[in-house]
């Protein structure tokens, strides 16, 4: 979908999610089901912005991976377990990432999986601020609640001196205040969920 194209088409996206939202409110689904289809609604949203970038959202089994793309197929970000919020998190990092990173398996990121040591924990922090800030306002314009994650559970030292949550916050609350300082492609999905999700940020809900 190009910027040119007229709104129509976003206003079809719209109906969708109030359908949507109307049938979780009457109770019509199982929140199982109710999930899934505003998984297929996000995807759907998300390869029509950008598709003229050679990019999908795509539902991944197990872990979020991201594959940039090749000759033969457009660059893959594949979200975790089908969640819808691990597609808003992983939607955050790619649209984060610049053009060379995203030539990069899972943007030429190192990842060190739960368990990880305290200094390895500062260093995933401080990557993961901005992304979790995104993903907040994304959270936010789709109106589901939103918590920060250390994504270290089986940490083996105290994590309760973490700033890590009011770094997010803040950073969250910069990006509102400045909203010309997010990332132009962050830029365009929040202006496609503020049109057909909800029609203003409330600063308070933020985190």
């Amino acid at each position: 979908m190009s910027h040119s194209e007229p709104s129509n088409t976003l206003a079809v996206f719209k109906q969708q999610w109030q359908l949507i939202h109307q049938s979780e409110q009457q109770n019509q689904h199982s929140a199982e089901d109710i999930e899934a289809q505003q998984v297929d609604w996000l995807i759907r949203l998300f390869n029509a912005l950008f598709a003229s970038q050679n990019v999908v959202l795509v539902r991944g089994k197990h872990e979020p991976e991201y594959f940039p793309a090749t000759e033969e197929q457009p660059a893959r970000i594949q979200f975790a377990h089908g969640f819808f919020q691990s597609a808003l998190h992983e939607i955050s990092h790619w649209s984060i990432a610049g053009a060379r990173r995203r030539t990069l398996s899972d943007f030429g990121y190192w990842y060190a999986p739960d368990g990880r040591t305290e200094a390895q924990q500062k260093v995933f922090e401080q990557v993961e601020i901005k992304p979790q800030a995104i993903e907040c306002l994304f959270s936010l314009m789709c109106g589901r609640r939103f918590r920060v994650s250390q994504d270290n559970l089986h940490a083996d030292f105290d994590t309760s001196q973490s700033t890590f949550a009011v770094d997010v916050f803040n950073q969250a609350t910069h990006y509102i205040n400045q909203p010309q300082t997010l990332p132009k492609d962050a830029q365009t999905l929040l202006t496609a969920l503020a049109y057909t999700c909800r029609d203003t940020i409330v600063v308070d809900e933020v985190c």
